[in-house]
Order: C-alpha cells, then sequence, then structure tokens
C-alpha cells in the first residue's frame, strides 16, 4: 500500500514503552483466556483495569460459560470476534451477543449477571476490557446495552484500513459510546499489508495497541501477535503511527483519560477505598446489590 494515500494526522508517533504478553489464566466456570492488562498494570494504565482475550475452536475452553456473578464500580466492554454470548442481569436486561457485536455494561452500584455461549461448537473468540468508573460515578444505577455489528460506526481509510469505532471518535467518525470523565477510545483496526494508520491522542491520556492477527510496527518498532504495546506518555508526541507487517494485522487501539484515583479492588468490585469494598461485600452478602 501507498503510505502517502493515509491522511496525515500526527507528526509524531509515540513509542513503544514495553511489550506484554498476558497471562494464561482461566475464569467464570473455567474458561480459558489470556489475561492482557493484568492488575499490575492498572495504574500504569489508568483508566482501564482489565484486558481478557479469548479464543477457541474447543468447546471444553468455553462451553460453561460465566455463570452469575456480581461487579461494582466499573463498565465491562465485552467484543465478540465469533460466537454468539447471552447476557442476563439482575436489572432485568438480556441479549444475545454475536459476531461483531459489542457489549456495553455500566455495573454502577451493583448488578448480578451471566454471560453464556450460545454455541457447542465453533470458534468462540473476542475481548473483555474493563474501564474504571470515577468515584462520584461508582453507585450509579446500572446500565446496559447490546450494539449489533451492523449499528457499530465503520469507515475505511484511503489506505485500505477498516476501522470500528466502539467508542471515541477517529478520523471524523464517532464511536458507539462516548464518556466524559474517561474519554475512551477504542478501535478494532483491520490492516492490509503494508498499510499505514495514524490515530491523534492527547498527550496526558494512557494508551495500548494489543495485536491480534499479524504483525505492527510502532516507531519502528515490531509489535508481534498476541502482544500488548504499552505506549510511551511523551508530551512531544501527538498520536500514534502503525503500520501493518507484510501479513497484514488485526488490533484494538485503546486509550483514556486517566482518573487518577485510589483503586481499590477485591475480584469483582473496583473501589476507591477498602470500606467502600467491605461495603459492596456486605451488600452482595444481604442480597442489596442488585
Amino acid at each position: 500500500m501507498d503510505s502517502a494515500l493515509s491522511p496525515r494526522l500526527v507528526s509524531q508517533t509515540r513509542q513503544v514503552e514495553r511489550l506484554v504478553a498476558g497471562q494464561a489464566t482461566s475464569d467464570g466456570a473455567g474458561v480459558r483466556l489470556t489475561r492482557v492488562l493484568t492488575q499490575e498494570l492498572q495504574r500504569r494504565l489508568d483508566p482501564f483495569l482489565m484486558l481478557d482475550a479469548f479464543g477457541s475452536d474447543n468447546p471444553d475452553d468455553y462451553i460453561a460459560g460465566f455463570p452469575d456473578h456480581p461487579h461494582r464500580g466499573f463498565e465491562t466492554v465485552t467484543y465478540m470476534i465469533a460466537g454468539r454470548m447471552r447476557h442476563r442481569d439482575s436489572a432485568g436486561h438480556e441479549g444475545l451477543l454475536e459476531n461483531g457485536g459489542v457489549q456495553w455494561m455500566t455495573a454502577g452500584r451493583g448488578v448480578i449477571h451471566s454471560e453464556i455461549p450460545q454455541q457447542e461448537q465453533g470458534v468462540m473468540e473476542g475481548f473483555q476490557l474493563w474501564l474504571n468508573l470515577p468515584g462520584r460515578d461508582k453507585l450509579q444505577p446500572p446500565w446496559y446495552r447490546d450494539f449489533k455489528a451492523g449499528e457499530l460506526p465503520r469507515f475505511t481509510t484511503p489506505d485500505g484500513v477498516a476501522v470500528t469505532v466502539i467508542a471515541g471518535e477517529s478520523h471524523g467518525v464517532a464511536g458507539a459510546v462516548t464518556r466524559d470523565a474517561t474519554a475512551p477510545l477504542y478501535l478494532d483496526l483491520q490492516l492490509p499489508a503494508g498499510a499505514r494508520f495514524e490515530q491523534p491522542l492527547p498527550a496526558g491520556h494512557n494508551a495500548f495497541v494489543y495485536v491480534y492477527r499479524g504483525e505492527l510496527g510502532i516507531g519502528g518498532r515490531a509489535v508481534p501477535v498476541q502482544r500488548m504495546a504499552v505506549l510511551a506518555n511523551e508530551a512531544q508526541a501527538d498520536g500514534v503511527v502503525i503500520e501493518a507487517g507484510a501479513a497484514g494485522a488485526r488490533a484494538l487501539l485503546i486509550a483514556g483519560r486517566p482518573l487518577k484515583e485510589p483503586i481499590a479492588q477485591y475480584g469483582p468490585f473496583v473501589m476507591n477505598t477498602q470500606q467502600e469494598i467491605y461495603q459492596a461485600l456486605s451488600d452482595f452478602r444481604d442480597g442489596r446489590l442488585a
């Protein structure tokens, strides 16, 4: 591809601060996944708390799904590349998440939900991102919405990069969801071989790229498949320039405004203080969470 075709939106790209491989683990009723953004990275990548990548064509890896479990104090964003997942929660929401769709759930003051695969064979692949809420919003009412693949804003650059805008704004295209406090940007990028993509980023926002197909280059550094590139916060850099390798690539580009608030976490509860965690546990135990 001729990179000269791409709009020049970034004068100096951010560099790759480090590469992260993620940790193999299981969650729910034994679903096998890779925890890409772990608890150790929460301060560095504030306001993001976790990113899980799951993908398998072996039903034993995913069939049991995620039975009823609670959340309080943050948002979950589930993006399905392949497969079907049924969501039900204690606030009365229900939806079927299918290929290319997104489920955005604000747990707020508390919700108990389940995510159960609606297939017994085939590929199940996707991502779940946890986005923190500011302290003032942690006890807001729960909110939920399913976006089918066709409802997500998309565009293609002159270089042939296909972009799905899940949150934020890119190249003048507004995403499906916006949030004032954290200003999240969540893009799924599909880059042909040799293609170039530029995305402006505010200097104060934390950002990372996760490659799930092929290989990318950022600032002259290769980012191989199944690696997360944490992007350096450099005052002189006004965005990121991503270049696909010879086989093309697919990647998530995620960025947001840090909350710079204390993080107190106990499993599925994320608050600002330990006392608030004790209250969440008490509320859950006494049936007051929902």
